[in-house]
């Protein structure tokens, strides 16, 4: 795990080395730079497999110059299918991207089974690519030269200017992130997952390389088979992801997720030290009780680590420092804390549970989207349709019920926060209701031209595309590597994914309970109490610790300066944010505030 950076045509030699240099972070064990007229290409490397120097990068053959951030799992048995074309001189899985690269060019992608952020040189012309489900980031700008990097703040040093792209703004309202391509600095990019950008002769072309729609649907129809078939690709999923040359932790939750994970691995032989997060004087979010009762079970050990209001706080700072620009998850500061303890023990690599939800329907919601979908059957919504025009609510309720009656998309991300008209009430500007469709257009046309067509499959499809690559595993990347620390999803597995795609969509939800193929899975390894704990999710006191501190001041301040937003509508929010309401919205007003006051103010 590790950094890319790289520029291609005229640069500073004392601002690349600058740039790089704010990768450290991300691979402190190595920096390698090839450096000749018109090319800087780098790397910051964090030594998980074969540590020794031997596989420092950039690694070069003949023409071609390599840096890859991230873990091919099943690089051992490529390195078989490869070792009679090429020269192996080390044990690193990046030395078979180039062997695979050269037996297969561009196609090579399809053969890797892991998490990666990939720059290959060849020649005269770059590829970059973005792993399936987006778990290493990439991001690149083009101006006088082009350049790429694993982190926006490498690449801020060359811009003329910082300006607000204004619709990672709308973008980031509506869905918690910013949508590829668009990041909150004007003129930087970023690849969306299963994508990859190829540069030559200063001409950019970004292409698709995988689409969990691909994948066949129907091909399975039974339960039992189902469960046997998604059971065993899981445990070859963790399995895979267990080998290490460094020491490795895991995460442990109160629900089935983390603790299927630590199940799994004790039955391949691997005991996890497992940690767990808690607040001080908010007993209500914790999850340490929970979580004890699950390692007890299983009989791994648990560390768990309380975080107070001040460590909140003054953390949170830096956390959104790590992030770049404005995500609105306030579980990125408990989490960032979380990773710090972990560093401090010693360990580089941590297993962690996102992905099952998405995967799985473990969201309630879910569920209530179904059911008010079954309304777009009714054939008589005019009459409903001018009556919720005519009276508006806040209420999230309300703007699904509109959308079934106007015929317009309702599930549009389980991240979904402002909704069009929320913003036009709360900005100084106009928004026309259902403007944010257009950040979501190319995933829904993708799901309509393809043979899919039962809605809960676009449900898990834009969120594993959104929610998850864009926001979840954002802030696992930032929050782990701000540390030094590897962190590995075995449910994001692009192989476990597929076959969820392709089975019957029906035996995901038809009995009406969240999750349920996965807790048929998981019931022999946790028992019946844990499986039917009633799911919590990764809540935290944030909004108490914002008020408290009274750090949420700065919404009311910034605004006052860029007015963007409405300053009654502001006071709304913030009002019904102390009363338990809206709270996300408020976070993400308060982050935005952050950003803002740093870049533009």
């Amino acid at each position: 795990m590790c950094a890319v950076f790289g520029i291609l045509g005229e640069y500073d030699t004392k601002i690349a080395k600058v740039a790089l240099g704010k990768l450290a972070h991300r691979g402190p064990d190595f920096c390698g730079v090839v450096e000749r007229e018109n090319l800087f290409f780098a790397h910051q490397r964090l030594s998980i497999t074969d540590t020794h120097s031997r596989s420092n990068q950039p690694l070069s053959h003949e023409k071609i110059l390599l840096s890859f951030n991230g873990e091919i799992y099943n690089f051992k048995e490529l390195k078989n299918e490869l070792k009679d074309g090429f020269d192996f001189k080390t044990q690193s899985d990046s030395e078979v991207i180039i062997a695979a690269y050269l037996k297969w060019g561009v196609d090579f992608v399809s053969h890797l089974r892991g998490m990666f952020a990939i720059a290959l040189l060849d020649d005269e012309t770059l590829y970059l690519f973005r792993d399936r489900l987006g778990k290493k980031p990439l991001f690149y700008l083009h101006g006088n030269a082009f350049i790429f990097a694993s982190e926006i703040k490498a690449l801020i040093p060359f811009l003329q200017k910082v300006e607000m792209d204004e619709d990672a703004l709308l973008s980031y309202l509506s869905f918690l992130a910013p949508t590829p391509p668009f990041t909150f600095f004007k003129s930087i990019k970023k690849l969306a997952a299963g994508e990859y950008l190829i540069y030559k002769d200063a001409h950019i072309e970004v292409k698709r390389y995988f689409d969990l729609l691909d994948a066949k649907p129907n091909l399975i129809t039974d339960r039992d088979e189902a469960v046997f078939m998604l059971e065993k690709m899981l445990e070859e999923s963790i399995n895979i992801r267990l080998t290490s040359d460094v020491p490795m932790a895991s995460l442990l939750s109160g629900g089935i997720d983390s603790a299927l994970i630590n199940a799994i691995a004790l039955k391949g032989g691997v005991n996890l030290q497992t940690y767990t997060l808690g607040y001080k004087d908010f007993a209500k979010y914790d999850e340490r009780q929970n979580a004890k009762e699950s390692a007890e079970f299983l009989g791994v050990s648990n560390k768990e680590v309380e975080i107070s209001q001040n460590e909140f706080i003054d953390a949170s700072d830096k956390v959104l420092d790590a992030l770049d620009e404005p995500l609105n998850d306030p579980a990125a500061v408990p989490l960032y804390l979380l990773f710090e303890h972990i560093k401090k023990d010693g360990y580089k690599v941590v297993l962690s549970g996102e992905g099952s939800d998405e995967l799985f329907l473990g969201y309630r919601q879910y569920f209530e989207f179904l059911d008010v979908q079954s309304l777009t059957k009714l054939k008589n919504k005019n009459w409903l349709s001018n009556y919720f025009h005519s009276n508006f609510s806040m209420n999230r309720e309300w703007e699904r019920y509109k959308r079934v009656f106007d015929d317009t998309l309702l599930f549009r991300s389980s991240g979904e926060n402002f909704s069009d008209l929320q913003k036009n009430v709360a900005m100084r500007r106009n928004v026309r209701d259902n403007e944010s469709l257009k950040y979501i257009k190319t995933y829904r046309d993708r799901f309509e031209s393809s043979e899919h067509r039962d809605e809960s499959i676009w449900y898990s499809y834009i969120d594993l595309n959104l929610f998850q690559a864009e926001h979840f595993l954002t802030k696992l990347d930032r929050v782990s590597m701000a540390h030094g620390i590897e962190s590995r999803t075995p449910f994001l597995d692009h192989k476990l994914a597929s076959a969820v795609f392709s089975i019957d969509p029906k035996l995901r939800y038809e009995d009406g309970v969240t999750k349920s193929l996965l807790k048929t899975i998981a019931m022999p390894y946790l028992g019946e109490k844990t499986v039917s704990r009633k799911k919590k999710g990764f809540s935290n006191p944030y909004m108490e610790y914002l008020i408290e501190s009274k750090k949420i001041a700065l919404i009311k301040e910034v605004n006052e300066k860029s007015g963007m937003f409405k300053k009654e509508a502001l006071e709304e929010y913030i009002q019904k944010a102390s009363k338990g309401g809206f709270k996300q919205h408020v976070w993400g007003f308060y982050v935005l505030s952050v950003w803002i006051k740093k870049w533009l103010l």
